[in-house]
């Protein structure tokens, strides 16, 4: 079977891994909105003794989160440099969350319904095939159990704020992290969600102010948004 992944993409984020970990690094982004995105989980989902897959972990930075917040957290990624570097800072940290380089699909070939909840985080713009992960992932989770995903929407001002501002004026994240045309809509997301058994339960934008360089919760989608989605059958 060949893997959903652009080799380009591992390559682009295994190379960084040493500085993932890094809270004022190139993915200082990920560390600041990573208690936003564990709110909104913890709104939809209970994780205390929960098995939970994190999905296109990269170096662990939500698995940690919720193998802290008492999930049972397994984080699955493609790149064996993330893999290794998640590991690593568990041994340093003593956070016990265990981590395995294997693909969404063959996992879920492996392992159906065997997952309380399921999360996918900036994943879905980085794979060829976003359907392919969306169906992994509601195979994975038991019936009733919660999927959430968060990506960027393909509107003209995610482009401008996501990679124009965020990449190259204000460069809060590295160049070359995004690329527009495979930001993804609140609609296409639930259209394929719909078409997995998944049913959409709640959606928010996570928004940046450049005054006081906080994240936050709100209303606006027109930039990065998280979805919180139940299995139905």
């Amino acid at each position: 079977m060949t893997e959903n992944v652009h080799p380009h993409e591992i390559h682009k984020f295994g190379s960084q891994a040493e500085r993932w970990w890094d809270p004022n690094g190139e993915f200082k982004t990920l560390h600041d909105v990573n208690p936003l995105r564990l709110r909104f989980i913890q709104q939809y989902a209970g994780l205390s003794g929960k098995r939970v897959v994190d999905v296109g972990c990269g170096g662990g930075i939500l698995t940690e989160g919720l193998a802290k917040a008492g999930a049972d957290a397994l984080g699955i990624d493609l790149s064996e440099e993330l893999i290794d570097i998640a590991d690593l800072h568990g041994l340093e940290t003593g956070v016990k969350a265990n981590y395995q380089r294997i693909s969404a699909e063959t996992l879920a070939e492996q392992q159906p319904e065997a997952f309380d909840h399921v999360t996918c985080m900036e994943m879905l713009e980085h794979v060829p095939d976003p359907a392919s992960i969306i169906r992994a992932c509601a195979t994975l989770v038991k019936p009733a159990g919660m999927v959430f995903f968060s990506t960027l929407n393909r509107v003209p001002k995610a482009y401008l704020l996501a990679i124009l501002a965020a990449e190259h004026l204000m460069k809060i994240v590295p160049k070359g992290t995004h690329d527009y045309k495979t930001f993804i809509k609140p609609s296409e997301l639930c259209q394929s969600a719909r078409n997995a058994g998944l049913e959409l339960q709640g959606m928010v934008g996570i928004q940046y102010n450049p005054f006081n360089k906080q994240f936050s919760l709100g209303k606006d989608i027109d930039v990065n948004y998280i979805a919180a989605f139940q299995r139905t059958e």
